[in-house]
């Protein structure tokens, strides 16, 4: 079996990244993307998203990410928070903005970085109730401080929570 940790870190380690997450929410559910590996539980939940290349703009990597990974098309909404991510090597800026489909179909994508070596596993809308039963470090940081969409929804600010820090 590959490490699939050795990969990532490999492809995205020991550098910052900038990254867009998109929040979809349909009948009260949030978009998530099941990631292998990542985790002691040996998987990963969190909004679709990705790294911005140079020359794009957030909002047209976003759509990119999200065609990438989710086949959706989507408009870009209103922007809510930034979070930063740090566990070395990995070290993230993450923008989250509101996200809304257009168009396209649900389904299971790729990540064009990781070649034939995907990490993405699932992509599917989940209920509060869904999440909530992931608690811990398989989803996002962002999910183990909102207890509700309304909530994520409604956060606004710089956010580290990883060490709880919010400024």
């Amino acid at each position: 079996m590959e490490d699939f940790s050795a990969l990532v870190h490999q492809t995205y380690g020991n550098r910052l990244r900038l990254r867009v997450c998109g929040v979809c929410i349909e009948h009260q559910k949030i978009l998530l993307v099941k990631h292998i590996a990542l985790t002691e539980k040996g998987y990963f939940w969190s909004p679709p998203g990705g790294g911005i290349q140079f020359g794009e703009t957030a909002g047209q990597c976003l759509a990119r990410e999200f065609m990438e990974e989710t086949g959706l098309q989507i408009t870009v909404g209103r922007f809510l928070f930034v979070h930063e991510f740090l566990a070395p090597p990995l070290h993230a800026i993450e923008l989250f903005f509101e996200v809304h489909t257009t168009g396209g179909q649900l389904q299971l994508g790729s990540d064009p970085e990781m070649g034939e070596h995907q990490i993405l596993k699932e992509a599917k809308y989940m209920s509060e109730e869904e999440v909530q039963a992931e608690k811990g470090i398989q989803l996002h940081n962002i999910f183990n401080h909102c207890r509700t969409i309304n909530e994520l929804l409604a956060l606004r600010g710089y956010f580290k929570f990883e060490n709880n820090t919010r400024y």
